[in-house]
């Protein structure tokens, strides 16, 4: 038997206190806390979660440098190539903001630096940076 899709009449409203905790957690991932994420996502929040933008912890993790944030996050199963609803990957994020230890941590955990819209190398071409492309194995 299959479900059918809700309608947006019959969809029940977010319960706030669960709209609350993700954004705390959201937080928590902009503010690079790798042990409070970590703990969150060893008591079952979803390594994947993603905000309204479609941007994963590990997008904003890597997007505000914090790179111990996205290792315990990659080491809890979430998504290295999760795109946002821009297309946008975490390692393309991190090579715009020139934060070479995120880039280093997201590489380590299986990132494709072709994933994406304008990927990781698109990036890298955009802002001149030929250390990345070496990197990256590209010319």
């Amino acid at each position: 038997m299959s479900e059918t899709p809700e309608s947006p009449e019959t969809r029940e409203a977010p319960d706030p206190e669960v709209i609350e905790l993700a954004t705390k957690i959201f937080e928590l991932a902009r503010q690079g806390d790798a042990e409070a994420l970590a703990a969150y996502v060893d008591a079952g929040v979803p390594a994947n979660l993603t905000n309204d933008k479609g941007d994963s912890l590990v997008m904003l993790a890597a997007y505000h440098g914090h790179a111990e944030a996205v290792a315990a996050l990659l080491a809890r199963g979430a998504d290295a190539d999760r795109a946002n609803d821009r297309g946008q990957t975490p390692l393309a994020g991190a090579v715009f903001k020139g934060e070479d230890a995120v880039i280093r941590v997201l590489l380590g955990g299986g990132a494709d630096p072709e994933a994406g819209t304008p990927s990781a190398v698109d990036t890298a071409r955009m802002f001149g940076k030929t250390d990345l492309l070496e990197l990256f194995g590209a010319r």
